[in-house]
C-alpha cells in the first residue's frame, strides 16, 4: 500500500507525466479537491477510478478514513485541482500522518506555477522565496511583509483575483514602489505577463480588473545588500577574463545594481 501525491496540470492538460498517468490508473482510490474538475483530466486520458472529495474544508474529517484505507492495504492518489497537492492545496497533512504511521508515501513531480512564473517574471531565478497566499487579515499580512522587506530575494505569492487590490495596497505600503511581475493564467490560452511596479499594477487592476489564476513576483531589496557580495562576483568574473561590459551586465542583472555603480568599482580596483 502507498500514498501518492501527484502533480496535475495547472492549465494545459498535456502537462502531465507518463508516470503520473500510470499511477492514476493503478491506484484503488483518487482523492481530489473537486471531482468534477478532476474528471475532466481523468476522462481525457481514459482513467476510470473511484473518486472521493478531499479539500480544505473536509481535510481533517477525511484523514482517519483515508489513513484506515492505507492501513488496509489500499493505494491512494491525492491530486489537487491544479498543480502539486500539498503546496497551498490539501495533501500535506495526510502525507505527514501517513509518515507518522510508517506508511509508504511518494510524491510524483510535475506541474507547478512557481518556477514558470519566476522565470517569466525576468527576476533572478536563483534567489527567491515562495510564500503561498498572503494572510487573510491585513494586519497579519503587513507583519509578514515587514519580515521580508529587507531580504535580497524575489518574493513569490499566489494571489486571489478577488483580494488582489487589498493585497497590492498593503504591499505598496510596506515594500514601497518596487518592480513586480504579475503572471496570469499560466499555460492557458490567455496566459499573460504584466511586468511593471506595484503602483502601476494597482492602478491598472483598479481600472481594468483582473481574472484567472495569478502569481505575483516582487523584486527583492538590494539597497542594503552587503557590497562585498556583488564585488566578489565582479572580482571573480574579472579574474576569469570577462570584459567590463560583460561583468557589468551580469552583476547588474543578478543584484539589481545600476551600471555606473559597477563600472566605478571596476575602474577604482583595476
Amino acid at each position: 500500500m502507498a500514498l501518492y501525491l501527484i502533480a496535475t496540470p495547472i492549465g494545459n492538460l498535456e502537462d502531465i507525466t507518463l508516470r503520473a498517468l500510470r499511477i492514476l490508473r493503478e491506484v484503488d482510490l483518487i482523492a481530489c479537491e473537486d471531482t468534477r474538475t478532476s474528471s475532466v483530466l481523468l476522462n481525457k486520458y481514459n482513467i476510470h477510478k473511484k473518486l472521493t472529495s478531499f479539500h480544505i474544508h473536509n481535510e481533517n474529517e477525511k484523514l482517519d478514513e483515508l489513513l484506515n484505507l492505507l492501513k488496509a492495504g489500499k493505494n491512494i492518489a491525492v491530486i489537487s485541482d491544479a498543480g502539486t497537492p500539498g503546496i497551498s492545496d490539501p495533501g500535506w497533512i495526510l502525507l505527514k500522518r501517513a509518515q507518522e504511521n510508517n506508511l509508504a508515501v511518494d510524491v510524483i513531480p510535475g506541474a507547478s506555477a512557481v518556477l514558470p512564473a519566476v522565470l517569466l517574471s525576468g527576476f533572478n531565478p536563483e534567489r527567491f522565496i515562495f510564500l503561498g497566499f498572503p494572510p487573510e487579515k491585513s494586519s497579519a499580512a503587513k507583519k509578514l511583509y515587514l519580515s521580508l522587506k529587507n531580504l535580497p530575494l524575489s518574493l513569490v505569492f499566489y494571489i486571489s483575483p478577488h483580494k488582489i487590490l487589498k493585497n497590492l495596497d498593503d504591499m505598496l505600503e510596506i515594500f514601497n514602489n518596487r518592480p513586480c511581475s504579475l503572471i496570469r493564467e499560466l499555460t492557458k490560452i490567455h496566459q499573460e505577463v504584466i511586468s511593471t511596479d506595484l503602483k502601476n499594477l494597482l492602478d491598472k487592476i483598479s481600472n481594468d480588473g483582473v481574472r484567472g489564476e495569478l502569481v505575483l513576483i516582487i523584486s527583492g531589496c538590494y539597497e542594503n545588500l552587503n557590497d562585498t557580495e556583488w564585488q566578489d562576483e565582479a572580482d571573480k568574473l574579472f579574474n576569469n577574463g570577462e570584459s567590463v561590459k560583460t561583468i557589468v551586465n551580469i552583476v547588474s542583472e543578478k543584484y539589481s545594481l545600476k551600471h555606473n555603480v559597477i563600472k566605478n568599482y571596476l575602474r577604482a580596483k583595476f
